[in-house]
């Protein structure tokens, strides 16, 4: 074989993905693109999902030893995916929206033979006996799988560290926290080493970490994509279990990548297929400018930062100016806090209530000698007393669906500050956050999730910028419930007029 002869076929080799740790120059500017974008590109035949899968592997050994956000890797599993994808487009097969995109996903999702400890250490020789249903229909997507992303301690926390995998850091800012619980996702994500992960959210586990790294996440209306296998050790879980309150959603760095991964994880799954199916309702409307909008951007409960609330006022000028028809003020009848004490009761019951009975004993009698702790009243109560909880909870549901008839979305912060420093002492009632303005609680982290969370609304979160100190931040749009395209479309259209992902400094090719 001459030289010429060998060139030839080695970069034939090349361009099919064939020779382990090679890259292309046309993948170094995918780094930072959209999960669609990148689809459309293999599609094309104009990279190969191989190509990709070697450049997000790449960029994971060079950055994840900073960052932490993988706690394990799948790279032959990966690339044996990533090489099935580039055969099934030669031959011409039907493929699906993100075929040959390599994604992550939050390690409490079973993923089959991989470990979904929740950083609980008793279970870290463990592995999960199968994919979780919303792996398994993003791979059924084409989705090529690279690994699994860190999660706190029960996934309880707005920091990501525990005592298996360690702290995972903010590509923004290495010394503060990515938030949490899917901070590794985020954190991934926003250093371009994936194009689409999946996370989970019942306080604020997708929200705030997509404020505190620049990304987009939405949290679906509940039950609308299934949990089932989102359980430690990955076991699928009871048929029909709803935790009343915790959602799983898609985490990306462009709204109209949510739109589309959401009509793939959305609907039933198992025995409830044979009954009712589901598509994703359009949005209310396709210009901006046509959309009624509610907001409130201030609380004496969490009050956002001199950091955070120029970044909201502009958000409202620009939407404004724009012809936008705002409305301030919450519904008639709302109180946050009264929402807030709900929800507290509703979180704290669920949580007593499946803990192991050594927990349950210890936090018990715990919460009998301090009854003031905010988690007592849930975690000690009666079932009639979760009962009439319950009922306040659907009377606020109902509240929002009767104002979701004058507004179309209704904008929040999505948290009071940006992201702080890594603080692993004490516990939610005894940090506190360091901001420009002075010490604040920890639990103010909590009021401006609760709203979505406790109606089951879906949200999406969306950046709107950077703050003085140059950190993320973002905004909350939550929608009708069942019509999560509503404030999905309204995130695409948003970013469209003031801006949407940017990649943080120092991540480059």
């Amino acid at each position: 074989m001459t030289r010429r002869e060998l060139l030839t076929s080695a970069s034939a080799l090349i361009a099919a993905g064939m020779i382990p740790g090679t890259i292309s120059a046309n993948t170094s500017d995918l780094d930072f693109a959209s999960a669609l974008d990148v689809a459309a590109r293999i599609k094309a035949k104009q990279v190969s999902s191989t190509e990709l899968t070697h450049r997000m592997l790449a960029r994971i050994d060079r950055y994840n030893p900073k960052l932490n956000a993988f706690t394990y890797q799948m790279r032959d599993q990966a690339l044996a995916q990533a090489r099935r994808a580039d055969a099934a487009l030669s031959k011409g097969d039907q493929v699906g929206p993100f075929h040959g995109v390599p994604i992550c996903v939050k390690e409490a999702f079973g993923v089959k033979g991989e470990p979904d400890t929740w950083g609980i250490v008793a279970l870290k020789g463990s592995k999960a006996p199968a994919n979780s249903a919303a792996v398994e229909r993003l791979l059924d997507s084409g989705a090529v799988l690279l690994g699994g992303t860190n999660v706190p301690l029960d996934l309880m926390d707005w920091q990501s560290f525990n005592d298996i995998y360690g702290t995972t850091n903010n590509p923004w800012d290495l010394t503060r926290t990515p938030g949490g619980s899917s901070g590794g996702s985020a954190a991934a994500l926003a250093a371009g080493l994936s194009y689409l992960s999946i996370g989970s959210d019942i306080g604020g586990s997708l929200r705030v970490p997509t404020s505190f790294c620049g990304v987009f996440a939405h949290k679906p209306t509940l039950d609308l994509v299934s949990a089932s296998g989102m359980v430690p050790g990955g076991v699928p879980g009871l048929p029909g279990f709803s935790t009343g309150l915790a959602v799983a959603g898609p985490m990306a760095r462009s709204a109209r990548d949510l739109m589309t991964a959401l009509s793939v994880l959305g609907g039933p799954v198992g025995y409830e297929r044979k009954a009712w199916s589901w598509t994703l309702p359009p949005p209310r409307k396709r210009a901006l400018k046509e959309f009624r909008v509610g907001y409130v951007l201030d609380s004496p409960m969490a009050s956002p930062t001199s950091e955070v609330r120029p970044l909201l006022d502009r958000t409202l000028g620009a939407l404004e100016r724009a012809g936008v028809q705002l409305r301030p003020g919450w519904p008639p009848g709302y109180d946050l806090r009264e929402a807030y004490n709900n929800y507290i009761f509703l979180l704290s019951a669920f949580t007593f209530s499946t803990e192991g009975k050594q927990a349950e004993e210890m936090d018990r009698e715990r919460y009998q000698q301090s009854p003031q702790n905010p988690f007592a009243a849930g975690s000690l109560s009666s079932y009639a007393d979760w009962q009439q909880q319950r009922f306040r909870q659907l009377s606020f549901r109902a509240m929002w669906q009767e104002y979701f008839e004058q507004v179309d979305v209704f904008l929040m912060p999505t948290c009071f500050t940006v992201a702080f420093q890594h603080d692993h002492k004490g516990d939610f009632l005894t940090r506190t956050i360091h901001t420009p303005d002075g010490i604040r609680p920890y639990m103010q982290l909590m009021p401006w999730v609760v709203t979505a969370t406790l109606t089951g609304c879906p949200a999406t979160a969306a950046p709107i910028g950077q703050s003085s100190s140059g950190l993320p931040v973002g905004i909350q749009i939550m929608g009708p419930f069942w019509e999560d395209a509503t404030s999905i479309e309204f995130a695409a259209l948003l970013s469209d007029k003031i801006g949407g992902f940017t990649a943080p400094i120092g991540y480059g090719a």
